[in-house]
């Protein structure tokens, strides 16, 4: 038996937003991150909004990206002070992952960090509130997904909460909140959402609930990803659809190995200067691990159709995926992402010599390799590589060479 599962109602299009003035609670909490929403008016409205459904309202902001486990215990005891009924998460994936975070703890205060990363372990929620996710990214998709990730900086390492009680109850999709992002976020949630549809196409736990929703995903991300990126405000909104259509397949299909080797690598040279950004990650990893999985004659057929679709061309699965690596490298250059970690800058864009030094990447890799292989995403990956094999993946996804093995 396998299950669907998506939130409860999603409000969808422009103004979107007033959806917020049906809800019935007598307390609301609004978590947002570091200031865009408050400078677009859009946290304001959200606020009016709940006050005009009788709701008295208390903001939590300044949420970090990448936020922090100590950020979210934080969050959980305002949260525990403040009593809401009802938690209203808005902004990009990291105040919406936080708070996420923050509600198991509200609801279930003897529950530790590590308790929290226990995959599909989570206590039951909404005995306290219930959880409304706005997005204001196009990429995440966390807004309708069972997952949330949080760093421990302790480690150094990136953990993604899995579990269904996480789903939010409402999600709300607006694309006006979409047309605010700068232009280097469009090109890094974007891979994201392409990197999540794609990745939940050949997951083993893929569906005929799950397929079509990741196939429209990947052809909507490539129809209007880079005229988003160059400005076109039409495809900007298309991309907010798109983007949750890819959260909506891989929260129920699952993800692999990209996210797996993303969510180990992103934080674990902060020490060096700067993260890998998510998004960027996952657009220079996803090439190689296409390459990787595709020895798996399944996932290399699942690939091949995701090229049909595309309309690449091809004869053979096997050049199906060849043409699919060189699309999603084209893309890459046209959105200003690197290639591979060796050229990746510390603002994110590519240069000869990247914020991260080859004799640390080298040090490191053993551990980063340890932690991807264990990390929640690895099991639904097509291939399942060992402590060599993941080595040698990383190693190709830092000096951008052939993956032959």
């Amino acid at each position: 038996m396998a299950r669907f599962t998506l939130p409860r109602d999603l409000y969808h299009g422009k103004g979107a937003l007033e959806a917020l003035k049906t809800f019935e609670g007598k307390r609301a909490m609004v978590c947002v991150g570091g200031g865009s929403m408050k400078r677009n008016g859009f946290l304001d409205k959200a606020v009016g909004y709940l006050k005009e459904a009788g709701m008295e309202v208390q903001v939590f902001e300044g949420i970090e990206s990448d936020p922090s486990v100590d950020t979210v215990m934080r969050g959980a005891q305002a949260m525990m002070e403040f009593q809401p009924d009802w938690i209203v998460a808005m902004g990009g994936g990291s105040p919406i992952d936080a708070a996420k975070a923050m509600w198991i703890k509200y609801e279930h205060p003897e529950t530790t960090f590590e308790d929290m990363c226990k995959v599909f372990g989570l206590p039951k929620l909404r005995g306290k509130a219930k959880f409304c996710a706005i997005s204001s990214t196009s990429g995440t998709a966390t807004e309708v997904t069972a997952f949330s990730v949080i760093t421990d900086y302790t480690k150094g390492i990136k953990y993604p909460l899995a579990d269904f009680e996480i789903t939010p109850d409402v999600a709300i999709v607006d694309p006006d909140l979409a047309e605010t992002m700068p232009k280097k976020l469009v090109a890094h949630t974007g891979m994201d959402a392409m990197t999540h549809a794609i990745e939940a196409y050949v997951s083993t736990a893929n569906c005929d609930y799950t397929d079509p929703l990741a196939l429209f995903a990947i052809k909507m991300i490539q129809n209007d990803l880079v005229d988003s990126y160059n400005g076109d405000m039409a495809k900007r909104d298309s991309m907010h659809n798109a983007q949750c259509l890819a959260g909506m397949a891989f929260s129920n299909a699952l993800l692999g190995i990209v996210h797996s080797m993303a969510h180990k690598t992103g934080a674990a040279f902060a020490d060096c200067g700067a993260h890998i950004i998510h998004g960027a990650a996952n657009a220079m990893y996803l090439p190689k691990v296409i390459a990787y999985n595709a020895k798996n004659l399944e996932a290399a057929r699942r690939y091949g159709v995701i090229a049909d679709f595309m309309n690449l061309g091809g004869n053979s699965d096997e050049e199906k995926v060849k043409l699919l690596i060189a699309y999603l490298r084209k893309m890459n250059d046209a959105l200003n992402i690197p290639h591979c970690i060796k050229n990746y800058g510390a603002d994110s864009y590519p240069t000869e010599n990247g914020f991260v030094p080859e004799n640390v990447f080298l040090e490191r890799l053993p551990e980063i390799a340890k932690n991807a292989i264990a990390d929640a995403c690895t099991g639904s990956n097509p291939r399942q590589p060992n402590q060599e094999e993941m080595e040698k993946l990383l190693k190709c996804c830092y000096y951008d060479t052939e993956v032959d093995f």
